[in-house]
Protein backbone atom coordinates (compact mmCIF):
# COMPACT_ATOMS: atom_id res chain seq x y z
CA UNK A 1 0.00 0.00 0.00
CA UNK A 2 2.85 2.40 0.84
CA UNK A 3 4.45 1.85 -2.60
CA UNK A 4 1.14 2.54 -4.31
CA UNK A 5 0.77 5.82 -2.38
CA UNK A 6 4.31 6.84 -3.32
CA UNK A 7 3.60 6.07 -7.00
CA UNK A 8 0.38 8.10 -6.91
CA UNK A 9 2.22 11.01 -5.28
CA UNK A 10 4.98 10.80 -7.89
CA UNK A 11 2.47 10.82 -10.76
CA UNK A 12 0.61 13.79 -9.27
CA UNK A 13 3.86 15.68 -8.78
CA UNK A 14 4.82 14.99 -12.40
CA UNK A 15 1.50 16.42 -13.60
CA UNK A 16 1.89 19.52 -11.45
CA UNK A 17 5.41 20.17 -12.70
CA UNK A 18 4.46 19.53 -16.34
CA UNK A 19 1.30 21.65 -16.23
CA UNK A 20 1.74 24.90 -18.10
CA UNK A 21 1.79 27.97 -15.90
CA UNK A 22 0.62 31.41 -16.87
CA UNK A 23 2.39 32.70 -19.94
CA UNK A 24 4.67 35.61 -19.14
CA UNK A 25 5.70 37.68 -22.12
CA UNK A 26 7.04 41.17 -22.48
CA UNK A 27 4.49 43.78 -23.43
CA UNK A 28 5.08 46.60 -25.92
CA UNK A 29 3.45 49.90 -25.02
CA UNK A 30 3.09 52.55 -27.70
CA UNK A 31 3.48 55.68 -25.59
CA UNK A 32 0.45 57.91 -26.08
CA UNK A 33 -1.25 55.17 -28.10
CA UNK A 34 -2.43 56.69 -31.40
CA UNK A 35 -1.47 60.21 -30.25
CA UNK A 36 2.22 59.27 -30.07
CA UNK A 37 4.92 61.34 -28.29
CA UNK A 38 4.07 65.00 -28.76
CA UNK A 39 3.15 68.11 -26.73
CA UNK A 40 -0.17 68.69 -25.00
CA UNK A 41 -0.75 65.03 -24.07
CA UNK A 42 -1.02 64.06 -20.41
CA UNK A 43 1.26 61.04 -20.21
CA UNK A 44 0.56 60.65 -16.49
CA UNK A 45 -3.05 59.89 -17.38
CA UNK A 46 -1.90 57.63 -20.22
CA UNK A 47 0.21 55.56 -17.78
CA UNK A 48 -2.51 55.25 -15.12
CA UNK A 49 -3.72 51.72 -14.62
CA UNK A 50 -0.85 50.21 -16.55
CA UNK A 51 1.62 47.87 -14.87
CA UNK A 52 5.15 47.96 -16.22
CA UNK A 53 7.25 44.85 -15.70
CA UNK A 54 10.81 43.80 -16.38
CA UNK A 55 11.27 43.13 -20.08
CA UNK A 56 8.41 45.35 -21.24
CA UNK A 57 9.07 47.96 -23.92
CA UNK A 58 8.06 51.58 -24.27
CA UNK A 59 7.79 52.49 -27.94
CA UNK A 60 8.01 56.21 -28.71
CA UNK A 61 6.92 57.65 -32.07
CA UNK A 62 7.70 61.33 -32.68
CA UNK A 63 9.02 63.94 -35.09
CA UNK A 64 12.79 63.46 -34.81
CA UNK A 65 13.46 66.96 -36.15
CA UNK A 66 11.61 68.56 -33.23
CA UNK A 67 11.90 66.17 -30.28
CA UNK A 68 14.14 63.66 -28.58
CA UNK A 69 13.95 61.14 -25.74
CA UNK A 70 16.08 61.44 -22.62
CA UNK A 71 16.17 59.60 -19.31
CA UNK A 72 16.89 61.91 -16.39
CA UNK A 73 16.82 61.75 -12.59
CA UNK A 74 13.69 62.58 -10.60
CA UNK A 75 14.79 66.11 -9.72
CA UNK A 76 15.52 67.01 -13.34
CA UNK A 77 12.29 65.34 -14.45
CA UNK A 78 10.24 67.49 -12.08
CA UNK A 79 11.96 70.66 -13.38
CA UNK A 80 12.18 69.69 -17.08
CA UNK A 81 15.97 69.91 -17.00
CA UNK A 82 17.74 67.94 -19.72
CA UNK A 83 21.32 69.22 -19.40
CA UNK A 84 22.81 66.03 -17.95
CA UNK A 85 20.70 63.02 -18.92
CA UNK A 86 21.31 59.57 -17.48
CA UNK A 87 20.77 58.21 -20.98
CA UNK A 88 19.86 59.49 -24.39
CA UNK A 89 17.38 57.00 -25.88
CA UNK A 90 17.15 58.94 -29.16
CA UNK A 91 18.34 56.85 -32.08
CA UNK A 92 17.58 59.36 -34.82
CA UNK A 93 14.58 57.82 -36.54
CA UNK A 94 11.80 59.10 -34.27
CA UNK A 95 10.87 55.48 -33.55
CA UNK A 96 12.67 54.69 -30.31
CA UNK A 97 12.33 51.85 -27.84
CA UNK A 98 13.08 51.97 -24.13
CA UNK A 99 13.55 48.43 -22.87
CA UNK A 100 12.52 48.27 -19.23
CA UNK A 101 15.27 45.96 -18.03
CA UNK A 102 15.82 47.30 -14.49
CA UNK A 103 13.35 47.47 -11.62
CA UNK A 104 13.29 51.20 -10.90
CA UNK A 105 11.49 54.42 -11.73
CA UNK A 106 12.24 55.62 -15.24
CA UNK A 107 12.00 59.38 -15.74
CA UNK A 108 11.73 60.20 -19.44
CA UNK A 109 11.31 63.54 -21.17
CA UNK A 110 11.77 65.51 -24.35
CA UNK A 111 14.93 67.59 -24.00
CA UNK A 112 14.12 70.02 -26.80
CA UNK A 113 11.52 72.03 -24.90
CA UNK A 114 8.60 69.64 -25.27
CA UNK A 115 8.80 68.73 -21.58
CA UNK A 116 7.22 72.10 -20.75
CA UNK A 117 4.32 71.12 -23.02
CA UNK A 118 3.82 67.83 -21.19
CA UNK A 119 6.25 65.55 -23.02
CA UNK A 120 7.41 63.68 -19.95
CA UNK A 121 6.64 60.26 -18.57
CA UNK A 122 7.57 58.37 -15.45
CA UNK A 123 7.00 54.65 -15.03
CA UNK A 124 7.75 52.33 -12.14
CA UNK A 125 9.09 48.99 -13.33
CA UNK A 126 8.52 45.95 -11.17
CA UNK A 127 9.29 42.26 -11.35
CA UNK A 128 6.37 40.44 -12.91
CA UNK A 129 4.56 38.58 -10.11
CA UNK A 130 3.73 35.78 -12.57
CA UNK A 131 7.35 35.27 -13.60
CA UNK A 132 9.10 32.14 -12.38
CA UNK A 133 12.51 33.84 -12.60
Amino acid sequence: MARFTVKIAAVLLAFIVAAPGPEVTAKKYVVGDNKSWKPNINYTIWAQGKHFYLGDWLYFVYDRNQHNLLEVNKRDYERCISDHPIRNWTRGAGRDVVTLNVTKHYYLLDGRGGCYGGMKLTVKVEKNPHSIL
